[in-house]
């Protein structure tokens, strides 16, 4: 397991999170596991314990091998008090 982040690193982590999320940088399953790994916890502690999914189902929405359901993705980003819903594109994008 990888290092605890300090308080800065974290905000730091989030902030850039947020701002790919909004340029559309980041897969779904990329920002899955982002979120996650901001948590602090593994595969499948954020599964059971925090979205209550299966770790298999988590396992492959991060690897972009599985297509959700909004119920699903609404309990993985519970925690984080974001709601799912459609982004525009960025301008200039096709």
């Amino acid at each position: 397991m990888s290092r605890k982040l300090s308080g800065l690193e974290l905000e730091s982590r989030r902030a850039k999170l947020r701002q790919n999320l909004r340029n559309g940088s980041l897969s779904l399953g990329e920002s899955v596991r982002e979120m996650r790994k901001l948590t602090g916890l593994t595969q499948t502690d954020y599964a059971e314990r925090v979205a209550k999914i299966f770790p298999r189902v988590l396992m492959d929405i991060e690897r972009g091998k599985a297509n959700p359901t909004l119920e699903t993705l609404e309990r993985i980003a519970k925690p984080w008090g974001w709601k799912i819903g459609f982004i525009p594109p960025p301008e200039g994008s096709p």
